[in-house]
């Protein structure tokens, strides 16, 4: 199955490091998520969409593949 996840951050008014503004959520197909992610990028300080492949029986991920991504966004290691 592909997995198909879409995450927003902000950024801390402390420290100034980023922080998840929301759960990672779950998107449909790679349109919808590159359409979140452009309506996302202007409220948040950064935004992302990826998939990979998944096997969640097992506990299996492949390597994530970028869809969109603005602004600024942790490493996706």
């Amino acid at each position: 199955m592909k997995l198909i996840v879409l995450m927003a951050f902000d950024k801390d008014d402390e420290t100034g490091e980023l922080r998840p503004a929301f759960e990672p959520r779950e998107m449909r197909d790679e349109a919808q998520a590159k359409t979140q992610a452009a309506l996302l990028k202007e409220s948040h300080a950064g935004v992302i969409a990826w998939s990979r492949q998944a096997d969640p029986d097992v506990g299996e991920f492949g390597p994530p593949d970028i869809i969109a991504c603005y602004g600024e966004v942790p490493d996706m290691d």
